[in-house]
């Protein structure tokens, strides 16, 4: 019983007050050491939106995009036991189980341009997730300061896997175009990266 999510069942919801400003970690602790429904459904209210629109960015449709939120979610309070403050913030642990479960999905309707074994990891104890919490967290930051129709094309050839040709398809724009944007927005990235190292 202890694996069910809150839901319809926890009582008096309308007494949760509204966070801001919150210690995400406090309530995400009270979730896996008392298993708190009213924690976890402030962590829900607060994460399910954020991580549902990082889910988007990456270029999956929107029924998807649910579908991962929910598993994520799921996953917050199936694993709880397993976070630690020490190594990452809450949001960085909760938004790399969401990327995990994306990485899940792809690696499921088999994208050909993926070498997603090589990527998966499920959070777990190991002194690897923190570092590559900080690497996600490090890349997603440096993409964001890409030019929109760089970060645009970039998320949806290396993150959702589309060809060159489905890109420039979807998004109305020559072929010429897609390639040239992927590879100044590679270019930028690469100098980024070298510089913050």
């Amino acid at each position: 019983m202890d694996n069910k999510p809150p839901g319809d069942e926890v009582e008096n919801i309308a007494m949760i007050r509204p966070t801001t400003a919150q210690d995400w970690s406090a309530l995400l602790e009270r979730v896996a050491e008392e298993r708190d429904r009213s924690s976890f459904v402030q962590l829900f209210q607060h994460f399910a939106p954020r991580v549902k629109s990082y889910i988007l960015r990456l270029g999956l449709v929107e029924s998807t995009a649910e579908e991962i939120m929910q598993e994520t979610m799921l996953s917050v309070w199936r694993k709880a036991h397993l976070y630690h403050r020490k190594k990452a913030s809450a949001s960085t642990w909760i938004f790399t189980l969401a990327r995990n479960q994306s990485i899940d999905w792809m690696r499921k309707q088999k994208y050909p341009e993926y070498g997603l074994e090589e990527w998966h990891e499920e959070p777990d104890d190991s002194k690897d997730e923190c570092a590559d919490s900080v690497l996600t967290d490090r890349m997603i930051k440096a993409i964001n300061t890409l030019p929109e129709n760089q970060a645009q094309v970039i998320y949806m050839s290396f993150f959702e896997g589309r060809s060159h040709t489905d890109i420039s398809d979807r998004l109305g724009v020559p072929l010429g175009s897609v390639k040239s944007r992927i590879r100044l927005a590679s270019e930028k990235l690469k100098h980024m990266w070298r510089d913050d190292v």
